[in-house]
């Protein structure tokens, strides 16, 4: 299969998140919300906002010295595949989902991070992909910076696997649908398993960029539904511990990434 960079001209502006090759570093940051992408690249050098289109935001800024970038995926997989697609296209091979995502382990605190080892493919975009019997598995060498860096920034942490879902609402109210009974023992069979958070968009970065040779990872903020310490809820809302790992582990990557070549 030949790299995505080979199937378009360089020059193409891509379909769906207006922009081309030149545009964006070779890390990318992935939140899902557009009004969270200001708020990342105020960590950049110089950021720079480059596009904006439907639910794909982009700025561009450096980080050691290295473009690096931030674009929003919008909620799910269709959207999530799309943003990898085109990325991969036009040069980034390295990509770090930032997230917000319920806590599923009765230990877990709102607040708490969540660094994802691997996704559940509970949703329909991966199977356009890949059978179901292929993992969705993070890039160990993202974990490891992932991990390295909430350790130095002294944030609570947790690695484990994540659950990727399609329904928002099949997730928080499940007894109203008419598929009550599977959802709920499927989500039974989720916790049992020791699946950490639940969330949208994972499994989808994790399997395309497989398939694309690309490295990938996830951080994900973990809200429980039942906390009710005031101090871990605002935190959460905050974002700073979870924008402030990807950052930390962006920059390990380069560092890493420099010695290598």
């Amino acid at each position: 299969m030949p790299p995505a960079t080979d199937l378009m001209h360089h020059n193409e502006v891509m379909h769906h998140i207006q922009l081309r090759r030149g545009d964006v570093g070779r890390y990318v940051f992935l939140p899902g919300d557009p009004g969270r992408c200001e708020k990342i690249a105020s960590y950049f050098d110089n950021p720079k906002l480059m596009a904006c289109n439907r639910e794909y935001k982009t700025y561009t800024g450096t980080l050691l010295g290295e473009k690096v970038s931030v674009t929003s995926t919008g909620i799910g997989g269709p959207s999530t595949a799309i943003a990898v697609e085109e990325l991969s296209m036009i040069g980034a091979d390295t990509f770090i989902r930032l997230g917000t995502s319920g806590g599923m382990q009765p230990f877990l605190r709102t607040s708490d991070l969540a660094i994802l080892t691997g996704a559940v493919r509970d949703e329909g975009t991966t199977f356009h992909y890949m059978p179901a019997e292929f993992p969705a598995v993070a890039n160990i060498d993202v974990v490891n910076a992932l991990r390295e860096a909430a350790d130095k920034l002294h944030f609570t942490h947790y690695e484990g696997i994540g659950q990727s879902k399609d329904s928002f609402y099949g997730q928080h109210q499940p007894e109203r649908m008419p598929v009550a009974n599977r959802l709920l023992d499927r989500w039974k069979a989720w916790v049992d398993g020791g699946s950490l958070c639940s969330e949208m968009e994972a499994s989808t970065l994790f399997i395309v960029s497989s398939i694309l040779r690309a490295r990938a990872g996830g951080v994900m903020m973990v809200y429980m539904h039942d906390e009710v310490d005031e101090e871990r809820q605002k935190a959460a809302d905050d974002l700073g511990s979870l924008i402030q790992t990807g950052i930390e582990a962006v920059k390990i990557l380069i560092t890493n990434d420099r010695q290598k070549s």
